[in-house]
């Protein structure tokens, strides 16, 4: 995958015609890239289609058309998009009621350094949390994170042979591992190692 460029965004009127079009293509691409881990943790790996729609949106909303503010989105996205050697995710935490959330994200405090991935035999392979800035604070977590997972050449040959994906916690409060994640999903984040 490589950074986007300004000249591979539309310009606010294209976005806008083609919006419902876009919009479907790219639900369509992040339903094969979304691993629920129990009832409420979720990573949805981005690649450079999701990014792209992200920063178009923001473009969008924001009304953003001056090519020093634009290259200002590009800088703040573009470090979500894989590179070859890794796979990049954005995990949410979700729980309806506020007052659980609220409760719930006192509990999980630091459990975005506790979410994990292995292919094959392989160790797990832990995430890289929030390197952008620090989501949690003394006393929570954040419901939104976003993780790097680092892979080895031995686990990136794993994936494109479409070994057994799994996905899990390890934290006190959230210790879940995932059933074996479809091939379909394994398929598709295996691509962002080309």
């Amino acid at each position: 995958m490589t950074d986007l460029r300004k000249e591979d965004l539309l310009s606010l009127e294209e976005y806008s015609t083609k919006r419902e079009e876009l919009r479907a293509n790219i639900i369509d691409i992040k339903k094969d890239r979304i691993i629920q881990i129990g009832e409420n943790v979720s990573l949805l790996f981005e690649n450079q289609y999701t990014i792209k729609y992200q920063i178009q949106e923001m473009l969008r909303i924001e009304k953003i058309f001056e090519p020093n503010a634009i290259e200002e989105e590009l800088s703040a996205y573009n470090p979500l998009i894989p590179d070859g050697r890794n796979l990049k995710a954005t995990m949410l935490i979700e729980f309806t009621d506020e007052d659980t959330r609220k409760q719930k994200l006192k509990e999980m405090h630091l459990v975005e350094d506790k979410v994990w991935m292995q292919i094959g035999e392989n160790n797990r392979i832990f995430a890289i949390a929030d390197e952008d800035i620090e989501r949690s604070n003394e006393e929570k977590t954040s419901a939104v994170h976003f993780l790097r997972f680092e892979f080895s050449n031995n686990t990136i040959e794993d994936f494109k042979n479409g070994k057994f994906l799994y996905a899990g916690i390890d934290h006190p409060k959230y210790n879940i591992k995932t059933k074996e994640i479809s091939q379909k999903i394994t398929q598709s984040l295996s691509e962002d190692f080309n």
